[in-house]
Parts: C-alpha cells; structure tokens; sequence
C-alpha cells in the first residue's frame, strides 16, 4: 500500500467488497455546523483515491439535502462506489432534537423512491433501516425491504441501532448485510450481543461516529466550542462537568499516540479496525469528515497495530465516560436490549 490506498474486505457474507473504511457524509451537509462545499467534494475525490468505496448517507440528512449533494459525485464514479443511504428517521428543521420514527410498508416504498430521485441511481446498493419503530414488527419492514431487492430498487439490506434479538428475526426475513451502530472507545454496548449475533450470522459491523463524533480526535473538549447550529450541543458527553470529565480521558490515548507518532483520531479509529481481528467479523467504521487532509488521516489509521498491552490500556475507558451518547436512549437499541 505504498500509494496510500486501503486495503478491502467483504461487507459480511451477503455484501459487497469495500474498502476497509468508509467515509460517512453527513456532515458535509448537515448537523455540524458550516460546511464548504468546494472542500466536501474534494474531500470525496481524495477518499475515492485512497481506496475508500463505501458512502454513507441518509433521507434524514439535511432533509434529503445530503444525497443532492452526493449525486454528481455518484454520477461520477457508479462503478466505483458503494452507496448506502437509509430511512426512517426525519428530524424536524425547528427542532434537532426531535425524531420521527417510521418503519411501515407504505412510507419504507416513499422513502425509496425519493432516495432514488436524489441519488439519480436505478438501485441504491445498501439501503438501511435507520432506527427501529417497535410498534412495526421487523418482520413485516424486513419483508417489505426484501421487495425492494427483488424489484431491483435495494442490492443489499442493512439495519442501524438494532438489538441482537432484532437483528436475527431481520435476518430469518432476508439476509442482512451490514449492522450500522456507534462503536467507538468511548460506546461499547453493543458488544455484549449484537456483535456477537452479528458474528454468528455472518453480519458486518459498521461502526458510525468511531471518533466520538470527533471528540476523540480532541478537536473540541467542551460543546460550547462549537457552532450554534451544531447537534453535538445537545449530546449529554459534550457538556458540562460530563465534557471535562471526558477531556481527561483523552490522556489514555494521548500516550498511545504518542508511541505511535500518531494523531489521537488514529489511535481510536485503528482500536476500531483491530476489533475485526479480535471478534471474528467484518468491522467496516465510517468516519465523517469535510477535509480532504482528515480522510489521509483516517485511512492511515488502518495501517496502525496497537499491541496486547496498548489495547488492555484503552480498553477500560468506556466504563469511565460520563453521560449517555443521546440525551434518549430509547432511541438506541441500548435502550431496548
């Protein structure tokens, strides 16, 4: 890889072939303040470059505005990357913190076919269920979405912020691909059974948000270092004493980094990427990012093996974050496990 391009993996046993690290897009058009267009696009050339093929984005985003954005990029390149986009969720423009969850037939069939205007694709090639909606049975949303694949509209199914016993009634349905969860050294709930159950089904783990939605990267210590609009202001780990408790767990991966020559984001993604050995499955992070120089960044990060003992370092960090990753858990499937 002496050209800087990443190496592949299969996405479980029923996805495609991706770059071991995707790029998550949302960002580039909403929920993290002001964004440059110009440096977005030059941001998704670059990662495309360096052997990055897996992007992700959702209706929810900018309320469809993100897939506009990614369009012509798509347009571009279709033979070359792998678009994963997702529905569900939409979030009101007078109030980010709010959530509308839906996961019935009728709006799962509306919200692909917007998706596809958007997107300007024939087939989107991942297409997730964004949140749960437990008064639809999963079945019955799986089963619709299984439709889609044979109409030609979805290539592969993926599922976000499910529980282990979710994930295998999905799976009975139609197979399941990808498993979109946030996993980071900082949020490690899932691995008590939805990896494992990921593992056994022959599911991949794409882990959002693997730097803390960059707290980890230690580009912000404190929610009031951020722009008004930005949602992270309303994360419970951003604020208050809980953020000043966090900032001080930085200094655990400082030292990791330090012996590494690396970036404090390098160490928690390459944590990340080490867990796919260490689990036995396909482990796909998308980390977001706006800049062409951050995604070299991130995609070198795979290059990065931490030892037994840096690992049994950074391992004990998670149980000593304050504050939940949302201020309403039910909206996780942490909150249904």
């Amino acid at each position: 890889m002496t050209d800087g391009r990443i190496t592949t993996a299969k996405l479980g046993d029923h996805g495609p072939e991706v770059g071991v690290q995707g790029l998550g897009c949302m960002g580039m058009s909403f929920a993290y303040g002001p964004s440059d267009a110009d440096a977005s696009r030059a941001t998704l050339e670059r990662a495309l470059e360096l052997g990055v093929t897996l992007y992700d984005t959702a209706d929810a985003y900018g309320a469809g505005e993100n897939e506009r954005f990614l369009a012509p990029f798509f347009k571009a390149h279709r033979d070359e990357v792998v678009i994963a986009t997702k529905f569900a969720l939409s979030i009101p423009a007078d109030d980010p913190t709010r959530r509308i969850v839906r996961n019935d037939p009728p709006y799962i069939r509306q919200a692909v076919e917007a998706s596809l205007k958007r997107l300007d694709v024939e087939a989107v090639d991942l297409y997730y269920m964004h949140r749960r909606d437990v008064n639809v049975p999963i079945e019955e949303s799986v089963g619709t979405m299984a439709d889609l694949v044979r109409e030609g509209k979805v290539k592969h199914l993926g599922l976000s912020e499910v529980t282990a016993d979710e994930l295998r009634a999905a799976h009975a349905v139609h197979p399941i691909a990808a498993v979109q969860s946030e996993w980071s050294l900082f949020s490690r709930d899932i691995e008590a059974r939805v990896v494992p159950a990921a593992r056994e089904l022959g599911v991949a783990l794409v882990p959002y948000s693997p730097l803390g939605r960059g707290f980890l990267t230690g580009s912000f210590t404190s929610a009031e270092e951020l722009s008004s609009d930005d949602f992270r202001r309303h994360q419970p780990r951003f604020t208050g004493d809980n953020a000043m408790a966090n900032a001080t767990l930085l200094e655990l991966i400082r030292s990791v980094a330090e012996a590494h020559e690396a970036s404090l984001g390098q160490i928690a993604l390459a944590w990340v990427h080490q867990q796919a050995a260490l689990r036995d499955l396909p482990v796909i992070p998308i980390p977001g990012t706006r800049k062409p120089s951050r995604v070299e960044e991130n995609t070198a990060a795979t290059r990065i093996v931490l030892t037994d003992e840096q690992l049994d370092l950074l391992d004990g960090i998670a149980a000593q974050v304050a504050g939940n990753r949302y201020a309403d858990m039910a909206f996780t499937s942490a909150g249904r496990e």
